[in-house]
C-alpha cells in the first residue's frame, strides 16, 4: 500500500510528458483546457489538404498508441480533400497526463471542445481499438456533431466486466512499472497474424515513454485508463447510434481485455472479433460491415490500400 501511496503522490506532481524521441509526421498543436480545476495540453496534427472538400475527419487512437500510427493514414485522407485533425487524447502521447477521473465522458468532452475552438461543426469520427470506445461515447453526447462513424477493430464489442477478472489498481500500476520493450513488443505482435520489420516503428513510439524521467506518473495513467475500459462499456449504447457507421473488422483479431486471466475455454469464447464484428452490425442502425480475412487487429498498418479503399468509399458515399 506503502508503495501505491507514493506512485499517486508521483502521479499528482503534474508533469507534461512531451515524448521528444517520437517524431510525428506533422507539425503538433496544443490546445489548453481545464479538467478537474487543472490545466492540461492536448497535442493534436491539423491537417489541411492542398483542395478541401469542405470535410474534416477526426481520428481516435487506442490504449497502446497515439497519433504517430496515423501516419499512413492522413496522406490519402487530405490527397481526398479532407482536413484530417489528429488528437492524442489527453493521458497519451505528447499530451498532458494529469492525475484525474479518466472517462469517455471526460475524454469526448476534451474533442468537443478542441473542435469548437477550431471553429469545425460536423465531422466524420475515425476510430480503432480503445478509439472506438471513445467514438462511441462521443457519437452518443454529440450526436449533431458526427457526420460519420468508422469503428476500426474497435475494443469494447463486449462487456469484460462480465467475464474477465477484476484487477486491482497496484496490481496494474505494478505490470506497468515492470514493462520493457521487450514485453512491449511482444504484446504488439499478438496484433498481427505475421509479424513484420516494418511494424517495429510503433513498438518504438509506444516504448519511448519508458525513457521519461516521469514514467511512474505515466505508468498510474496507463493503469488508470485500463480501469476506464474494464468499468466503462459502450457496448450497451450501440443500439441507440443512430449514425451512418462502418465497421472494419480484421478477421484475424483476437484481442480482449483482461486475456491473461482467463481459462483456455473462455479464450476461445472472447474476443471473437468475426462474431463480434456481425453482433455489433445488428445492433448499430444504418451500419456496415467489411470483414478483412487474415487481417489482425490493426488494419490500417497491415492492409492500408485495402483499408483506404473502404473507408474512402465509405466517406464519399452520400449516404443518409
Amino acid at each position: 500500500m506503502k508503495s501505491l501511496i507514493l506512485s499517486i503522490t508521483l502521479f499528482a506532481s503534474f508533469a507534461c510528458y512531451s515524448q521528444d524521441e517520437v517524431t510525428y509526421p506533422y507539425p503538433v498543436n496544443y490546445f489548453t483546457l481545464q479538467v478537474e480545476g487543472q490545466e492540461a495540453k492536448m497535442a493534436y496534427m491539423d491537417v489541411r489538404p492542398t483542395k478541401a472538400n469542405g470535410e474534416t475527419v477526426i481520428l481516435f487512437h487506442g490504449k497502446n498508441f497515439n497519433g504517430f500510427y496515423w501516419k499512413d493514414v492522413i496522406p490519402f485522407l487530405t490527397a481526398a480533400g479532407y482536413r484530417v485533425i489528429v488528437p492524442d487524447q489527453i493521458g497519451w502521447g505528447k499530451s498532458s497526463k494529469p492525475n484525474l477521473h479518466y472517462s469517455f465522458f471526460m475524454l469526448a468532452n476534451n474533442n468537443f471542445q478542441l473542435l469548437d475552438s477550431l471553429g469545425i461543426d460536423k465531422v466524420s469520427v475515425v476510430a480503432h481499438s480503445m478509439g472506438g470506445m471513445l467514438a462511441t461515447r462521443f457519437s452518443l453526447m454529440y450526436p449533431q456533431k458526427v457526420k460519420k462513424l468508422v469503428l476500426e477493430n474497435p475494443i469494447g464489442l463486449e462487456d469484460y466486466g462480465a467475464f474477465a477478472p477484476y484487477t486491482s489498481l497496484q496490481e496494474l500500476y505494478t505490470g506497468e512499472l515492470n514493462q520493457t520493450y521487450e514485453s512491449i513488443k511482444q504484446y504488439q505482435q499478438s496484433y498481427y497474424p505475421v509479424w513484420k520489420e516494418e511494424y517495429e516503428p510503433y513498438v518504438k513510439a509506444q516504448a519511448a515513454q519508458l525513457k521519461d524521467s516521469n514514467y511512474a506518473q505515466i505508468a498510474m495513467v496507463n493503469a488508470v485508463t485500463y480501469q476506464m475500459i474494464y468499468e466503462q462499456p459502450v457496448v450497451y449504447g450501440f443500439d441507440s447510434l443512430k449514425i451512418p457507421t462502418l465497421l472494419i473488422i480484421g478477421q484475424a483479431d483476437r484481442t480482449v481485455v483482461g486475456k491473461k486471466s482467463l481459462t483456455d475455454a473462455q479464450k476461445k469464447v472472447y474476443g471473437n472479433y468475426p462474431e463480434l464484428g456481425k453482433r455489433t452490425q445488428q445492433h448499430i442502425k444504418n451500419s456496415k460491415l467489411v470483414e478483412l480475412p487474415g487481417i489482425g487487429h490493426i488494419p490500417h498498418v497491415q492492409a492500408l490500400n485495402l483499408y483506404k479503399q473502404h473507408l474512402l468509399t465509405f466517406l464519399k458515399n452520400n449516404q443518409k
